[in-house]
């Protein structure tokens, strides 16, 4: 590779994130950085100048000209820092989460109507072409070289990952567990019933994605009782756990089971599986009924759990 290579590549990603922009539309009134500052304080609990001034790279002059603009506009409030009184905490106002807001949503449709000129068989290499740039170049959210941390993602399935779902399934309760493949063929026909046969606005695969690799998975099916969900297949590799991907896959579908008008979410799980049931309690499942059974070579105790989602969003 030589410097022509990458100026060439810059040329043509700044024409094509140009040809997103007509007008200045997407980012307006704001400029890119003002933009980018905005999203930034959406997307972090807690802030300061110096934060944003580090995670940015931006002169500090620049910035506090940004937010002084920002404080007389009502789109950020300024208070002393929780973690160091000689800072300054930075926050989002309702009209400034509003603003950010519109210019997240803009971006995501311009972004959306790219990737619908692209051919989706395509859209995994160019996904994966994406990281590996950016793990390279040293994105500490990549896992480059940065800090060393990669950022864990939620994402749909790609082409292959369903497969994934069956393969770790059997081979991590089978090493953990002791069960014999009938459990594997249990996930394979589950599997195979939402690949040929699932409705998108009511139905959704989440696979936990850190640089790259697979490390966990759940999916949102429908119920046979009408106005039922049902929680399955919720899976975290080994050396992922403690990370809070767990907590997040379920979020996910207790979010997605309420946003699409469920009235209950259900599972089934088995007593040897200590941690996703505490897990599922601390997210107010309720269980409801339990029962032995010798199922996948061991002898088990199955139980049924229940999320009342109107109680839950109360």
């Amino acid at each position: 590779m030589t410097v022509q290579d990458v100026r060439a590549f810059n040329r043509f990603y700044t024409n094509l994130i140009g040809a997103l922009d007509y007008g200045r539309h997407l980012y307006a009134p704001y400029t890119l950085t003002e933009a980018r500052v905005l999203y930034e304080l959406a997307h972090s609990a807690d802030t300061d100048a110096a934060d944003l001034r580090a995670d940015l790279a931006l002169d500090a002059g620049y910035l506090s000209r940004i937010l002084n603009r920002f404080e007389e506009a009502g789109l950020i409030e300024r208070a002393p820092s929780a973690k160091d009184p000689r800072r300054r905490r930075v926050s989002l106002t309702e009209r400034g989460r509003s603003a950010a807001e519109l210019l997240d949503e803009r971006a995501r449709d311009s972004v959306g109507t790219l990737l619908g000129g692209v051919d989706p068989g395509a859209r995994p290499r160019l996904a994966e072409a994406m990281h590996t740039i950016r793990t390279i170049l040293g994105d500490p959210r990549a896992g480059g070289d940065g800090d060393g941390r990669a950022e864990v993602v939620l994402r749909d399935p790609h082409p292959g990952d369903l497969g994934w779902i069956v393969q770790r399934n059997a081979a991590l309760y089978a090493a953990e567990y002791g069960w014999n493949t009938d459990y594997e063929g249990l996930v394979a026909r589950i599997v195979a019933d939402y690949a040929e046969d699932h409705d998108p606005h009511l139905e959704r695969v989440w696979i936990a994605e850190r640089a790259g690799r697979p490390l966990g998975c759940v999916m949102c099916v429908r119920d046979d009782a009408p106005g039922t969900a049902r929680l399955r297949l919720l899976l975290v590799e080994p050396e992922a756990r403690g990370l809070g991907i767990g907590d997040r896959l379920v979020t996910a579908v207790i979010d997605f089971a309420r946003g699409v008008g469920y009235r209950d979410l259900v599972l089934w799980t088995n007593d040897v599986l200590s941690a996703a049931r505490r897990l599922y309690r601390r997210h107010g499942f309720v269980l409801s009924a339990e029962k032995p059974h010798r199922s996948f070579g061991r002898d088990l105790v199955g139980q049924d759990w229940r999320l009342d989602l109107h109680t839950a969003a109360e």
